[in-house]
C-alpha cells in the first residue's frame, strides 16, 4: 500500500498517490486572537471570485463563529463523526485519517480515483442544498456558563466564550479533493503547491464536495463544474497577498511559503512561527491531509476544545502568545505586527533594532516598531461599577 509522510501527525499514512511535493508550498498563518469577524476578507472574496450566475452559495472565504457556527451547516462536526476516534500519542496521531477509516487497498486498480467509486472509500459527506443557505449560522453565540449583569473575565481563558474562525481553501499537501477526483480534474501547481481545477477537465462528478472535508470544492449549477478558492494566484505570481489577506482589517492574515520541517528557516516568517516558535497550528490535522493554513490559536476558548481544532500542540502554542504578550518574545511581536503592514508576501523578516522588517525575495516591503505605546485601565472602575473586559 502507498504510503506518504505527514510531518503534521508525526507518521507515514496511506494516500492513493505516491508523494510528490511542489517547489515551494503557499501557505498563511492566521492570528485568531485578532479577528473580529467584520467579514471584509469574505466581501473582497466574494466581490472578486464569486459574483457571478451559479455562485450565489459560493464564499470561497468565510469566517465562522465557534463552536456553533459552520458553513455548510455542521461540516466539521459531521466529519468528525464520519472519521469516528480520534486519538493522539504525544505528538503522533493514532487514529485513522480519511483515506484509512475504511483499510483500502490503494495498491489494487479496482480501488484507484481514476477508476470511479473512491467516493465510497474515503470519510467525507455530501452537503445538502440548504446545508449552504446559512453562511452566517451561530455567529455570536456563545457557550459556556450563564452570563449575568455582574459577570467579567479575570482570567484568559474564559467562562463564557466563542471566537471566529476564519476559513478559505488550505491548498493541503494531501488534498482530499485531488485525492478523490475519478477524472484528474484537480491538481497541485508545482510552482506553489496551489490547488486548483481544471474546469474544461471537471465532469462534475461531485467527489471533490464530498471528499474536501473542509467543504470547499463547490458545485455552480449554472456551469456544470465544481470550483474553489485559487489562492489568489494571479496576485502571488506577482508578489502581492491575496485579496482576502490585503483586505483584513484586523490584520490576522500573513502570506508566505512553507518548508518541510527538516528544511525550515527560521528568517522565513511562516517557518518561524509554524516550525521554530510552534505557535500557529494547522485546522483538523487528523484529517491527514497537511492543511497549509496555520491559525494561532484564541488564548480565550478552553484547550481541550483547541486541541480538537488544531492538535496537540495547544497548549505550548498558548504559553507562547502570552509570553509575547508580556514582552518576552520580542521575535514574535514584530512579526504579528508586520501584518496587515503591507501588500506584499512576506517571505524573510529580521528584528532590526526595535523595529520588525519583512522582505519579498530580498527586498524591503515593510517596517514596524516592536512595541506600540499602550496605555492601561483599571479592570474595574468605582466611579461606574463596572468591569472592563478591555483595558489597554
Amino acid at each position: 500500500m502507498p504510503t506518504v509522510e505527514n510531518w503534521q501527525i508525526g507518521r507515514e499514512m496511506d494516500f492513493p498517490y505516491e508523494e510528490a511535493r511542489p517547489e515551494r508550498q503557499w501557505a498563511a498563518v492566521f492570528d485568531l486572537n485578532k479577528c473580529i469577524e467584520c467579514q471584509t476578507c469574505t466581501l473582497a472574496c466574494k466581490t472578486t471570485w464569486t459574483h457571478e450566475e451559479g455562485q450565489e452559495h459560493m464564499f470561497w472565504n468565510n469566517v465562522e463563529t465557534k463552536p456553533y457556527g459552520s458553513h455548510p451547516v455542521g461540516w466539521d462536526q459531521r466529519m468528525l463523526e464520519e472519521m469516528g476516534t480520534m486519538e493522539w500519542d504525544g505528538e503522533t496521531y493514532e487514529g485513522d485519517t480519511m483515506f484509512e477509516t475504511e483499510d483500502v487497498d490503494w495498491d489494487d486498480p479496482d480501488n484507484h480515483p481514476t477508476e470511479g467509486g473512491v467516493d465510497e472509500d474515503t470519510a467525507g459527506f455530501m452537503p445538502s442544498t440548504d446545508d449552504w443557505r446559512y453562511p452566517n449560522l451561530g455567529e455570536d453565540e456563545t457557550h459556556g456558563e450563564e452570563i449575568s449583569t455582574t459577570t467579567h473575565f479575570d482570567d484568559d481563558t474564559h467562562p463564557v466564550w466563542f471566537h471566529y474562525l476564519p476559513r478559505i481553501c488550505n491548498h493541503c499537501t494531501y488534498a482530499g479533493c485531488a485525492g478523490g477526483c475519478p477524472v484528474q480534474a484537480i491538481y497541485k501547481r508545482e510552482e506553489d503547491g496551489v490547488v486548483l481545477i481544471d474546469e474544461d477537465a471537471c465532469e462534475a462528478r461531485l467527489v471533490c464536495n464530498e471528499s474536501c472535508p473542509y467543504k470547499k470544492a463547490q458545485f455552480n449549477p449554472s456551469e456544470n463544474i465544481s470550483q474553489k478558492c485559487i489562492g489568489c494566484y494571479p496576485k502571488t505570481e506577482d508578489g502581492r497577498a491575496p485579496q482576502c489577506f490585503e483586505n483584513c482589517l484586523g490584520k490576522i492574515r500573513l502570506h508566505g511559503y512553507i518548508n518541510e520541517p527538516d528544511e525550515a528557516d527560521s528568517s522565513n516568517p511562516i517557518d518561524f512561527l509554524v516550525h521554530e516558535k510552534e505557535l500557529a497550528l494547522p485546522l483538523y490535522p487528523q484529517f491527514g491531509l497537511e492543511p497549509n493554513v496555520y491559525y494561532i490559536p484564541p488564548i480565550n476558548a478552553p484547550t481541550d476544545y483547541l486541541t480538537q481544532l488544531f492538535g496537540p500542540g495547544v497548549e505550548d502554542a498558548v504559553e507562547t502568545y502570552e509570553a509575547m504578550r508580556n514582552g518576552e518574545e520580542p521575535e514574535i511581536q514584530g512579526l504579528l505586527h508586520l501584518i496587515g503592514s503591507t501588500e506584499w508576501s512576506l517571505t524573510e523578516f529580521e528584528i532590526d533594532g526595535d523595529e520588525a522588517v519583512g522582505y519579498y525575495e530580498g527586498d524591503e516591503v515593510g517596517r514596524v516598531p516592536i512595541t506600540e505605546p499602550t496605555a492601561e485601565r483599571d479592570r474595574y472602575d468605582e466611579d461606574e461599577d463596572v468591569y472592563r473586559l478591555d483595558i489597554t
